[in-house]
């Protein structure tokens, strides 16, 4: 039976799916992880990176060998992972610096320098941005550099020997020309020409790596790759891999969000929504990320860095209290409770007003953040009006993005498929999120399955696609032809509710400033 292996590795968890030919999942593993801050950035060691690929591998494996009593026959490999980021490597692949992660907001003056050069949006997450800003702090490492990637792409190439990005991966290391399907050339003269001064030693073209249309041949896994996974020595090398791609291009596959029109929304750690344009943007917008498809479609993608770790660490505190009580329960049902007790509550949440900025926030303007609970005098301080401003707070950055999209470029959608842990208790992420959108939003039953089953769909796709089958047939023909889904369309009430909380959270946002400021 062949099979096919997707592991990605997100915020606060590895997970490895294995999916069988009908794209049914066979088994999975997993592994938790955080990000830590160190010496004034978010980063993950690449130790932590291989412990976890290893336990999220070896779980799998469990899994599968207590269902079927074997091995599994793994016909293609996709990986993914956080997009974005700085991971820089020598000519004798020795990393220069650690990991600097998506969720840093430490390049602001080269955003802003490359954005002008450019006339191109460039966020500060960007690779490009990191290695600009590198320059320009005069960071010793500079000229050393020989490769830069993202975390799939690294992993990608210790696995195979091969320096590749999937399309959409790329498209957030540097920006693409969609009539090439690869890095523009234009903008690679433009930035070689600002780091002329610097007497920067390579030019970025050199540094990259390739970006690879979906559905490629992105190398074979070698036996030393192999024994990076899997220590035991089962897995052997051969086994082909499709391009690397980010999370966010596994979303859109994820959801099936990657015809024009089509559009997700993916809620965990951060939260963002992609966007598949009909046409290019009229201007340049600082809040708007402008990135591609895996099929290189440009996508116009609002990014939030933060969205469900300040509403955790709620539900870890009310847990804890629970415990002492000495009540039992699970996890899972403390989250069901937690979101479910949202619905409860008053449609504006009842003159409270959170704000969840554990990290910065580029689209509000935050370099920093300090997660803050402001409520009025005449408040109703409940559960449910708490639990559904900490869910407001992790969305109303979003809206904001939103209306820009909307209100400016007139944007059409016909609904948004939500995916991710927001989404995993039925109706109540999607129900809040359909009212503070004004969309209908819809989540299909492989929506907690997120991006894991989605770069195992690319894993299949590159295996088994015939010469003219586009992704999107693929994925309409044959993964999603009878897939269950339910759709909530947005409560007037909800709606209405929602704007009012939206107008006192970006009131609110002068006191999130102060704190930053102060605290």
């Amino acid at each position: 039976m062949k099979t096919y292996l997707g592991i990605e590795l997100g915020s606060t968890r590895i997970k490895a799916v294995l999916i069988n030919e009908d794209f049914t999942i066979a088994a999975q593993g997993g592994f938790d992880w955080q990000n830590k801050f160190e010496d004034g950035f978010w980063t993950y060691s690449l130790d932590d990176v291989w412990g976890g690929l290893r336990e999220s591998f070896a779980s799998l494996i469990d899994d599968y060998r207590e269902k079927y009593k074997k091995f599994p026959q793994i016909s293609c490999i996709g990986i993914s992972a956080m997009m974005h980021g700085y991971l820089v490597f020598d000519s004798n692949d020795n990393q220069l610096t650690p990991f600097r992660t998506w969720r840093n907001t430490t390049t602001g003056q080269a955003a802003e320098i490359l954005t002008e050069s450019f006339g191109f949006n460039i966020p500060q997450r960007w690779s490009v941005a990191h290695v600009y800003q590198a320059i320009l702090n005069g960071e010793t490492h500079v000229n050393e550099i020989s490769f830069i990637t993202t975390l799939a792409g690294y992993i990608h190439y210790k696995l195979t020997g091969e320096k590749a990005l999937g399309l959409g991966d790329a498209s957030g290391v540097f920006p693409l020309e969609s009539n090439l399907l690869d890095y523009n050339p234009a903008m690679l003269g433009k930035f070689d020409e600002l780091t002329l001064k610097a007497n920067v030693k390579w030019s970025f073209r050199d540094i990259l790596p390739k970006a690879l249309m979906v559905g490629a041949n992105a190398g074979n896994l070698t036996e030393a790759g192999a024994k990076l996974l899997d220590p035991t020595g089962e897995l052997k090398g051969g086994i082909p891999l499709c391009p690397p791609e980010g999370d966010a291009g596994t979303g859109m596959v994820a959801t099936n969000s990657i015809a024009p029109r089509t559009g997700n929304v993916s809620a965990g750690t951060s939260i963002f929504a992609m966007l598949v344009l009909e046409r290019v943007l009229s201007r340049v917008y600082h809040e708007i990320d402008m990135v591609t498809t895996p099929t290189g479609s440009p996508v116009a993608m609002v990014h939030c860095n933060n969205c469900t770790s300040d509403f955790d660490a709620w539900v870890k505190v009310f847990g804890e209290a629970a415990t002492r009580l000495g009540a039992q329960f699970s996890t899972t049902q403390l989250y069901d409770v937690m979101y479910s007790a949202a619905l409860e509550g008053d449609k504006n949440g009842g003159g409270i007003v959170s704000c969840n900025y554990i990290s910065g926030e580029h689209l509000t303007g935050f370099h920093e953040g300090r997660p803050l609970v402001v409520r009025r005098t005449d408040s109703t301080f409940t559960l449910p009006n708490f639990t559904r401003t900490l869910l407001f707070s992790a969305m109303a950055t979003l809206k904001i993005g939103m209306d820009i999209l909307i209100d400016n470029e007139d944007v059409k959608i016909r609904e948004l498929l939500g995916h991710g842990g927001l989404f995993k208790t039925k109706l109540a992420g999607q129900t809040l999120m359909a009212g503070a959108l004004n969309t209908p939003v819809a989540v299909m039953e492989s929506a907690g399955e997120g991006g894991a089953w989605g770069i195992a769909l690319l894993a299949a796709y590159a295996n088994q696609h015939s010469k003219n089958e586009s992704l999107e047939d693929f994925l309409d023909n044959k993964v999603f032809a009878d897939s269950a889904r339910t759709c909530i369309r947005p409560d007037a009430a909800d709606v209405s509710g929602f704007e009012e909380y939206l107008r006192s959270y970006k009131a609110v946002l002068a006191v999130e400033r102060a704190a930053v400021e102060n605290l």
